[in-house]
């Protein structure tokens, strides 16, 4: 009997794997403050290009290609967090008998039916907002 293959990654696999890692690692002190020290670094060569365009242009260019490739690698980590997210607060509902199941899977909804079910609640809130200014009060006339 041959023994299963090792799935390959695909591209998406990759692309998850790395940006997992590069957020992780964007988001360290470490990265942080050697960052802070390539800026003073850059700052304190400018006497030496005499603040050139090019001296300018060398950090405009690489500020700028990092913060475009930065918006990719935190938009895919936020993806990935929010989705796991919200299969975890699927569960939640799914695992909770007295939890309404029409509430799974709200991110699918258009914002109208949001605003629908927004109101709901707070017509809920402002119901029970009552009951606990009757039941206060009804303490404040027993004392």
């Amino acid at each position: 009997m041959p023994t299963p293959s090792k799935p390959t990654k695909g591209v998406q696999d990759v692309f998850t794997h790395l940006s997992t890692v590069l957020a992780r690692w964007a988001g360290s002190p470490q990265l942080c403050f050697g960052a802070m020290a390539l800026i003073l670094l850059w700052g304190l060569t400018g006497p030496l290009f005499n603040y050139s365009d090019t001296w300018q242009l060398a950090i405009n260019t690489t500020t700028n290609i990092i913060t475009f490739l930065m918006v990719f690698l935190i938009q895919n980590t936020q993806n990935r967090e929010s989705e796991a997210l919200h299969l975890k607060v699927d569960e939640l509902i799914r695992a909770n008998v007295t939890a309404h199941n029409r509430f799974m899977q709200l991110e699918d909804l258009s914002q109208r039916e949001l605003d629908v079910i927004k109101d709901e609640f707070e017509k809920l809130a402002q119901q029970e907002e009552e009951i606990l200014e009757e039941v206060e009060e009804s303490h404040e006339k027993d004392e």
